[in-house]
């Protein structure tokens, strides 16, 4: 999408939407504030009782809210660049909300513990099914096992031209790199669509 920015003095500002998505607990929200130059929008809920049952809380035992909704934020990578952040919430239940969430994305960034790496498969498919350009992100927790890009690969099932990364949700620059990634592999993903 393009829209004129309101000052004249910046020209023409181009701006763009990212999902950051993943499974329950992964850094989604965490990624989302730490880059977003607002006060990102979150749809935080208490974790209750009530999910006992319904979601797997026995490796994030410390978490004390969840996404019920989105998280939102926003990031210029360059003067006539903003890229708009949606995160999505993790639990199954929420599903449903994803095609929405989507919609109008360029890209989208698959955020992965190595810890549950059988969490991230249903994101992997969702976007390979849906044909939007992913990349896979490994959030570095402290006591998570570390693994070689191409082990990780294989146990994902993702093809060579993925991009997958290891970072630190909570790092700005960290962060910041895995979304300057994810729009490169899409604008290229574009131009070869187009071309």
């Amino acid at each position: 999408m393009d829209f004129a920015s309101s000052d004249p003095r910046r020209g023409r500002v181009t701006s763009t939407k990212i999902v950051v998505a993943g499974g329950f607990g992964v850094g989604k929200t965490t990624l989302v504030g730490a880059v977003s130059e607002i006060v990102p929008l979150r749809t935080e809920a208490m974790v209750t009782n009530a999910s006992d049952g319904v979601d797997n809380l026995s490796a994030t035992p410390q978490k004390a809210t969840t996404t019920v909704a989105m998280d939102f934020g926003r990031i210029s990578l360059a003067d006539d660049l903003v890229l708009y952040l949606f995160g999505t919430p993790g639990q199954n239940r929420f599903w449903f909300m994803w095609d929405d969430l989507i919609r109008g994305a360029i890209g989208a960034i698959v955020l992965i513990d190595t810890r549950r790496l059988d969490e991230s498969f249903a994101a992997v498919d969702f976007f390979e099914a849906r044909g939007l350009p992913f990349l896979v992100a490994v959030n570095e927790f402290d006591d998570a096992p570390r693994y070689p890009v191409e082990e990780i690969r294989q146990a994902l099932a993702v093809s060579a031209d993925v991009p997958i990364m290891s970072i630190d949700a909570r790092n700005r620059e960290s962060a910041k790199t895995a979304l300057v990634t994810v729009t490169e592999y899409a604008l290229r993903r574009l131009g070869q669509t187009v071309a």
